[in-house]
């Protein structure tokens, strides 16, 4: 029988430095648990927009001795390891796992792991706060170099005059970037026009603001409003360097009594490094008085804001009471958000899906047809983009699983846009290529010279063929 204590937990993530260490934390503490080893990879150019992520190579990360008893490399063989997901395991499902397997060893990106490790039966009996308290400790373990020691420990340094809370609002590629269309991401972000609700109301708790952030512009903006601090007050500023910065920036947030932000994962390594937990946004207002928060706000001081920041606020509010309003307020709020971020999909492809919710099928039919004729006539890198929104998975499923039956009944009622998203949704989302290939078939029935519905015909027509031949060499093979 293998031995379990040579088999590696590995965090492999490649994306910005928040992620990449909250597995990391999450691999760490589970090989210690168990009893194997710990290791992970690091690869500097993996990073997809390094316009929003900045990540340093692993030596300026990183001790000497830690990298040679860790780091696996830039990237490892991954069909030498399993894949810890969200099915629960032990030490001894993993040894048997290993075993039966061959593996060296388990990825483990999943931010949610520790929930998934069971010690016995009465795991479920622990203080909630457990896994809380281990990541802490884990954090404290790991080896970084000398120059992100100096970082963590200045950051220890500035005297707070107040109780301090901190407030991440995280913007970057979710805000600014092609993430703005992917609605999942809502959560992970505390919108611009919420900031100031939330410093009122911890200076009615007696505690001061420690703003963070992406934009500088935004935060200004906040600092002159509200009075809030920011990072640059405890000596920010003095790092040029953008990793030891944001090293700077999480410990001074680790320092804070609270931590206000969404998911964003570099609020959750400041929640880690001081053992505090991360407050949402929800929590102060709920959902509904959290969107008429940010509505006010923008009714009153839209033009104070970056046009994205205020159209990634009308988003959020959106989804925040998409199911609790009426689909003519919500597309209200998403015609608001169109008006300031024209280019975005998402919210034609809601404004149109909260029109068929109405059985008012011309109308969303006018809104895709308006979004998609604009796109060609522009001449878009990408003027298929809006249907690629339409069916983007999720690890919840697909983001706008919920609105496909609505599309697939303003298709059967005659609309040929509707037609053509209905046939990417039956092709990509559900498998679904002969249903597809006579929903397309339908859109080109009405409008033959349409360049868009040719080319969409033309997409699901090729994947079909491709399958039927990987299906005949199966069969020739067996």
């Amino acid at each position: 029988m293998s031995d379990f204590s040579t088999k590696t937990l590995a965090a492999t993530r490649a994306d910005g430095l928040g992620g990449r260490l909250l597995a990391m934390v999450n691999a760490k503490c589970l090989a210690d648990k168990m009893g194997c080893r710990f290791g992970f990879t690091w690869n500097r150019r993996s990073i997809d927009d390094i316009q929003f992520h900045i990540v340093d190579s692993v030596d300026k990360v990183f001790a000497a001795d830690f990298i040679e008893r860790h780091w696996l490399g830039e990237k490892i063989d991954t069909a030498r390891f399993g894949v810890l997901d969200g099915t629960r395991f032990t030490r001894s499902s993993l040894a048997a796992d290993a075993l039966q397997n061959g593996f060296q060893g388990w990825i483990c990106d999943d931010f949610r792991i520790l929930r998934s490790f069971r010690q016995g039966w009465f795991r479920t009996m622990l203080p909630a706060n457990r896994s809380a308290r281990s990541r802490h400790r884990t954090f404290g373990t790991f080896g970084f170099s000398e120059s992100v020691r100096a970082t963590i420990a200045a950051a220890g340094k500035p005297r707070f005059s107040r109780p301090m809370a901190a407030l991440h609002l995280r913007s970057g590629d979710i805000i600014h970037g092609n993430y703005r269309s992917e609605l999942e991401f809502c959560d992970k972000v505390i919108p611009a026009p919420l900031a100031k609700a939330i410093v009122s109301k911890l200076a009615s708790k007696g505690l001061a603001t420690l703003v963070i952030g992406q934009d500088r512009a935004t935060l200004d903006y906040l600092k002159s409003e509200t009075g809030a601090f920011l990072a640059d007050d405890f000596g920010a500023n003095r790092f040029e360097d953008e990793t030891l910065k944001a090293f700077f920036e999480m410990a001074l947030m680790a320092r804070c009594r609270q931590i206000h932000a969404g998911s964003s994962v570099f609020a959750t390594i400041s929640s880690v490094m001081g053992g505090i937990r991360v407050i949402r946004p929800r929590a102060l207002f709920g959902n509904r008085g959290t969107a008429t928060v940010i509505l006010d706000e923008l009714k009153a001081r839209q033009s104070d804001y970056h046009p994205l920041e205020a159209a990634f606020g009308y988003q959020s509010a959106f989804v925040l009471t998409e199911h609790s309003t009426s689909p003519a307020q919500a597309r209200g709020i998403l015609e608001k958000a169109a008006a300031l971020d024209p280019q975005n999909p998402a919210y034609a492809l809601k404004m149109a899906a909260g029109y068929f919710r109405d059985r008012n099928y011309k109308g969303g039919e006018a809104v895709l047809k308006a979004f998609m004729l604009k796109e060609v006539d522009a001449r878009a890198e990408n003027p298929m983009r809006i249907l690629q929104v339409l069916t983007r998975p999720s690890a919840r499923g697909h983001i706008m699983a919920g609105d496909f039956e609505l599309y697939l009944a303003a298709a059967k009622a005659g609309y040929p846009y509707a037609a053509a998203c209905s046939a990417q949704i039956l092709h990509t989302a559900l498998g679904r290529t002969e249903a597809a290939l006579a929903m397309a078939a339908l859109s080109l029935k009405a409008e033959p010279a349409n360049r868009l519905f040719q080319e969409i015909e033309s997409a699901v027509r090729a994947s079909a063929t491709a399958n039927d031949s990987s299906s005949v060499r199966q069969l020739a093979g067996g």
